[in-house]
């Protein structure tokens, strides 16, 4: 290839994907539309076959030495105070990594900004803005808004990480099926250690509550909790210092306000793309498939949908590996496990916490504690949450 691949969206599944060619000394250049790396509220879970692949480009020892280890997390449930925990050394015989990492993605996506420095075949532009694009059989026209105006820029392959509202995917016609749930969820980080005040809390909890349940978990730097809201409150209310205080109050009365460090309200989708490529043009991460954020799949599912493309443009690049049958398996491997999978998991997730059925509750619990208390259902449980087994299964179709 005479031409460089463009890469768009420089969020965690673009960074790695450029990375990844970068080593293997593939012409890249990376467009973001933001003027710099955003530092937001987003996801903040990786999962152990994510930080193998990462490990693979050298980036997960510097986000260990970051973020934070937890190796075990929790089910509880408020009214009973029952807790189901699972302890992730169960699975150390499966993988380098048992444990989640927590850590805001920025912190990721600002490393390896800092590691395509060194690589001169990496070219990556902040304020560059995809509008449009369009192919034949030889290459892609990228057609781009700069601060000095707009340019094409030709590519033999487009690939777009550029988020649920991608540009890309919308310039290659490629549909975006699903659903976006009535209601909203609100996350909020604090620095106050809940950690003092619940008995043996871990650092990834969800709590069950037919009254409202939540997600309380830890990253590096604070304490992260998310909310679900109730379909028609405005977004003003929902973000005021009011509402926010009295949810926090409710997960526990410290008989003063909460420090506030950051808030978000976003929808909540259910979404996987038509395909995930068209002629020259692919999709990863959320460009392609986008779900409720319980479990932590989203990012993750990304990062693996970016490592498994890589590989492939490498192959295309160095080797002239045939584009359609490349992308075909790759739309094999990772569509229909977005479907099957992440989208399946996800919405059970989202049914189980939000269940307003006493005996629910308690069958979910019990089914939860049974799981935890037998180290065989333990580690079946841990191998499918911590997504170890969706990545081998998705390697194994043809």
């Amino acid at each position: 290839m005479n031409q460089p691949i463009v890469v768009v969206g420089a969020g965690p599944a673009g960074s790695a994907l450029t990375l990844y060619l970068a080593q293997h000394n593939i012409p890249v250049i990376l467009l973001e539309q933001a003027e710099q790396l955003p530092v937001d509220l987003r996801a903040s879970t990786f999962h152990p076959p994510s930080l193998e692949m990462l490990d693979s480009i050298g980036v997960t020892e510097k986000l260990v030495a970051k973020g934070l280890i937890a190796d075990k997390y929790q089910y509880r449930d408020r009214q009973s105070n029952d807790i189901a925990e699972f302890n992730m050394q169960l699975i150390a015989d499966e993988t380098k990594f048992p444990f989640r990492l927590q850590l805001e993605q920025y912190e990721m996506t600002r490393i390896v900004g800092d590691m395509l420095k060194d690589y001169s075949c990496a070219d990556v532009r902040f304020s560059h803005k995809v509008i449009g694009c369009q192919q034949n059989d030889d290459g892609v026209t990228v057609k781009v808004e700069t601060p000095s105006g707009i340019i094409e820029l030709q590519t033999p392959i487009l690939v777009g990480t550029d988020g649920a509202s991608s540009n890309v995917r919308k310039g290659a016609g490629i549909g975006f099926g699903g659903f976006t749930y009535d209601e909203k969820f609100l996350v909020v980080s604090t620095s106050f250690q809940f950690e003092n005040v619940f008995d043996t809390l871990a650092w990834v909890n969800y709590v069950s509550d037919p009254d409202e349940w939540c997600v309380i978990l830890r990253t590096e730097k604070l304490w992260r909790v998310l909310i679900p809201t109730v379909p028609g409150d405005a977004d003003l209310l929902l973000l005021s210092d009011e509402f926010i205080q009295s949810r926090l109050r409710h997960l526990h009365d410290k008989g003063s306000d909460y420090d506030i460090h950051h808030r978000t309200l976003y929808n909540v989708h259910q979404r996987v793309s038509e395909t995930y490529y068209t002629g020259r043009i692919a999709l990863a991460g959320d460009a392609c498939h986008i779900n409720n954020p319980l479990g932590g799949m989203g990012m993750n599912g990304g990062l693996h949908d970016a490592f498994n493309l890589a590989e492939r443009l490498v192959r295309i690049a160095r080797d002239q590996a045939d584009i359609e049958t490349e992308f075909a398996q790759y739309d094999r491997q990772r569509r229909q496990l977005a479907v099957d999978f992440v989208q399946k998991h996800t919405i059970e997730n989202k049914k189980l916490m939000e269940s307003t059925d006493p005996d629910m509750q308690k069958k979910r619990q019990a089914m939860l504690m049974e799981s935890a208390s037998d180290p065989v259902k333990a580690k079946a449980f841990l191998m499918e949450r911590a997504m170890i087994n969706c990545v081998r299964d998705s390697l194994a179709v043809a």
